[in-house]
């Protein structure tokens, strides 16, 4: 058995979206989704689901290796390669930006966890990892799309019906793919949304989930069927390679 877990990380204050995917009889079950503000109560999630010695691969939606102090790291820069022409480049890392400490410090927490980075991984292979990600890339190849969902800028109505086009594609797609996501009464029904406070916190969860599921495609497949976009040294973010020939 294995879990999955998946922060949508606030790179400066906030709120992350977490989730916690867990590998049973051949599918992923989804045991937790939840929103923590302080970084230690993220860390004490962490501990409740994927206790010391517990198989588990973490995924975090922020650059927890950043060795540059200026300009872009490389995987931003084969971000906006690869996904630019989908409106899904990442916003660049270095360490002179605002969010550099927290983020770095974030991953260096997991790593005392025993969460060693996986930029390369022996598939279905039990242990504890960590791995970056980034939803936007993710979505776009997962749901065979042409350009991002665009629900994190916006008005409201905007923002909302892209964010229900998300929430479908996860329950009617992700049922569908190897490995697949069984889904329960966490996530069947779209919430009630009336304001940009509720909108945002639905929106990370769902962020979380993507982030999950990345762990555990790239666990189940390895470099078979994810992209790689970096290594170690430069720091690296693993995105599902898409279906489409």
């Amino acid at each position: 058995m294995i879990k999955f877990l998946g922060i949508d990380l606030g790179w400066r204050t906030g709120a992350s979206g977490l989730c916690c995917l867990q590998w049973e009889s051949d599918r992923l079950q989804i045991l937790n989704l939840d929103r923590k503000e302080a970084i230690a109560d993220i860390l004490a999630w962490i501990d409740k689901f994927a206790p010391k010695k517990t198989s588990a691969i973490i995924a975090v939606d922020a650059p927890t290796i950043i060795p540059n102090t200026t300009g872009m790291r490389v995987p931003d820069k084969l971000a906006h390669k690869y996904f630019g022409r989908y409106h899904a480049g990442c916003y660049p890392a270095n360490l002179n930006r605002p969010f550099a400490e927290r983020t770095v410090a974030f991953g260096i927490s997991l790593e005392s966890k025993g969460f060693a980075h996986a930029p390369t991984i022996q598939p279905q292979k039990l242990d504890r990892y960590q791995i970056e990600v980034y939803p936007h890339p993710a979505i776009v190849n997962l749901f065979q799309l042409d350009r991002i969902l665009k629900y994190k800028k916006g008005k409201l109505a905007d923002r909302k019906k892209e964010l229900i086009k998300l929430h479908r594609y996860i329950i009617k797609v992700l049922p569908t793919k190897e490995p697949a996501l069984e889904i329960n009464e966490l996530i069947a029904e779209f919430p009630p949304i009336q304001n940009m406070a509720s909108l945002k916190a639905y929106e990370d969860k769902l962020d979380s989930v993507i982030c999950a599921y990345v762990a555990a495609h790239w666990w189940y497949w390895g470099e078979e069927k994810n992209l790689v976009m970096g290594d170690r040294s430069t720091g690296y973010i693993v995105v599902p390679c898409s279906d489409k020939a």
